[in-house]
């Protein structure tokens, strides 16, 4: 069973096409407008194992806020529906991710309720183009649409750029290990019988 999906999404400020693999190997092709937020979405991909397709027309002349929130909205409905009713999935998933001076934690849950607790303080407001104020709202906008529980919490770090991939990372790890299968699961690993 391939678990894919393909979402669009236009509105008067952006317009989204997103394709996800959950078992891909790792590809991607991503045109955000915005060359950091390229950055973070190929290392999402790649180190999630995902192959991931993004293209965004947004009013960069604006800002970046529409662009990355409501990207953060079409991926988080992508994951949902690519991983489908859940059944035999683990449904948990964490990772401590290191990357130079930065240490960041990343747990999941494929819960059926949304839920984000971000604990990071960046020690810059820019990241080339990119606001680093909106690594939250593009995650909370992730964990809403995917209806997804997701815990950041920055353990250390002191270069805005390496903390913010490091999140990228750690939930690409942490995402990975909640739709992996085990085969000691055969329903929804839930005592209700369904998330």
């Amino acid at each position: 069973m391939s678990r894919n999906a393909e979402i669009k999404r236009t509105t008067k400020e952006t317009d989204i096409s997103i394709k996800i693999a959950l078992d891909g190997e790792g590809k991607s092709e991503i045109d955000t407008g915005i060359g950091f937020f390229n950055h973070m979405l190929e290392g999402f991909a790649k180190h999630g194992f995902f192959d991931l397709d993004v293209k965004i027309q947004g009013d960069l002349e604006v800002d970046g806020h529409h662009t990355v929130e409501d990207a953060g909205i079409v991926l988080g409905n992508a994951i949902k529906n690519a991983a489908g009713d859940k059944k035999g999935i683990k449904r948990y998933g964490y990772f401590i991710l290191p990357m130079d001076d930065a240490l960041a934690l990343c747990a999941v849950d494929l819960c059926g309720r949304p839920y984000l607790k971000f604990d990071c303080d960046f020690p810059n407001e820019m990241i080339g183009d990119f606001d680093t104020s909106l690594v939250r709202e593009f995650f909370y906008a992730v964990s809403y649409s995917a209806a997804m529980n997701i815990h950041i919490k920055m353990l250390s770090g002191e270069n805005s750029h390496h903390m913010a991939e490091a999140i990228f990372k750690a939930f690409a790890k942490a995402l990975d290990m909640a739709t992996a299968y085990d085969e000691r699961i055969s329903d929804v690993l839930s005592t209700k019988g369904s998330l």
